[in-house]
């Protein structure tokens, strides 16, 4: 395979299968990147092929090979329109319908996609990458063993396949088997040192298991390649943070946010850091942009109900402490919050002094009642 590729889920699956905390899928579908096309390149073979179509519209071929270079190029929707053409026209090639497959996978469709490479064997399509494919999809459906399967055999065929010993790796980490793990994430770096995204991975993972030392490795090797690669910000910021080290990893973090503002963790990381040091109007923005990404983060909405609360800003903290109550049915410590800020929303101030308990009458002592 000569060029390395990597599918873009597997920086954000990595990170939510080590985070431990329950969190919703993010709202656009994973899709497959490469890390090192220049999509300029695709883009004008394909281009240049239209021409050739237009002389000849009936060449399922043509369609084809037009649809490989837009995917390359990240034009998914016209590679899926050309590929379809291409089975219109022709649908006995197996090469056609892996390339359905990379299109489907592409726009996040994950079981049309591997019923488009099932298509591809049984028309006696066979390749490294076809395994590649089929692992990495059971991989972001966590069907570990089952991706373990697939790459097993994309490593029969090419030994020193890298993006196979990489999901090895992570497959490894959804089996909690973390030697494992760092066994294939490290013999996939040896066999492609330039790929940032498996230094990544080898750096959250050092981190996730309190091995910062290890961590700072791996994400200084990893910005020394590519300085704008925000997950590998984190990761440094993280172990910092690991270290006790806070004002270095806010910096960190604080450069996160500049280069990928989706990239929540940092957000979060940056909110917690502003509510700790009583910040509450800088922890504000932080924390809305990690929720919205991850509406389930631990604290993350408390904290921000509390700041807004903080700051006086009553209807916006009792709507957050709705939302508690909605996700803590029965809480008593919310629903006593959204009653008293949404007095105070409505201009109406509860007084919350300590009433003194009623005192029980005491029926007098009789002394004079017989027997006594």
């Amino acid at each position: 395979m000569p060029v390395f590729r990597f599918w873009g889920f597997a920086s954000l699956w990595g990170a939510a299968l080590l985070s431990g905390c329950s969190e919703p899928a993010p709202a656009r579908p994973d899709t497959m990147i490469d890390l090192r096309t220049v999509a300029s390149g695709p883009r004008v073979q394909a281009d240049e092929l239209d021409g050739a179509i237009a002389r000849q519209p009936r060449n399922a071929s043509l369609y084809a090979r037009r649809a490989a270079f837009r995917l390359d190029a990240g034009q998914t929707d016209a590679a899926l329109r050309d590929i379809n053409q291409a089975l219109s026209l022709d649908d006995a090639p197996g090469q056609f319908y892996f390339t359905k497959a990379r299109a489907l996978r592409a726009q996040g469709f994950i079981k049309a996609a591997l019923e488009a490479t099932d298509q591809a064997a049984r028309r006696g399509f066979a390749s490294p990458e076809l395994n590649l494919l089929v692992g990495e999809m059971h991989l972001a459906s966590r069907r570990y063993q089952d991706a373990l399967d697939q790459l097993d055999r994309a490593l029969q065929q090419e030994p020193d396949l890298a993006a196979a010993l990489f999901y090895k790796g992570l497959a490894f980490v959804g089996l909690n088997d973390t030697v494992q793990a760092l066994d294939y994430l490290r013999a996939s770096v040896a066999r492609a040192p330039r790929e940032p995204e498996i230094l990544h991975q080898l750096a959250f993972l050092s981190n996730a298991y309190r091995r910062p030392d290890q961590a700072a490795v791996y994400a200084a090797r990893g910005l020394k390649l590519d300085s704008t690669y925000a997950p590998l910000w984190y990761d440094y910021g993280r172990q910092f943070e690991l270290q006790n080290q806070p004002g270095p990893a806010l910096s960190s973090y604080a450069r996160v946010v500049q280069l990928d503002s989706t990239f929540y963790r940092a957000d979060y990381r940056l909110g917690l850091a502003a509510y700790k040091a009583r910040r509450y109007a800088q922890a504000v923005p932080h924390l809305q942009r990690a929720l919205r990404r991850a509406p389930r983060l631990p604290d993350a909405r408390s904290m921000l109900a509390e700041s807004f609360e903080s700051q006086g800003r009553w209807a916006e903290a009792a709507d957050q402490y709705r939302l508690l109550v909605a996700e803590n049915p029965g809480n008593r410590r919310w629903t006593y919050k959204v009653w008293k800020v949404g007095n105070r929303a409505r201009g109406i101030i509860v007084d919350e002094t300590p009433r003194p308990a009623p005192v029980e009458a005491i029926e007098p002592l009789d002394l004079f009642k017989p027997g006594l």
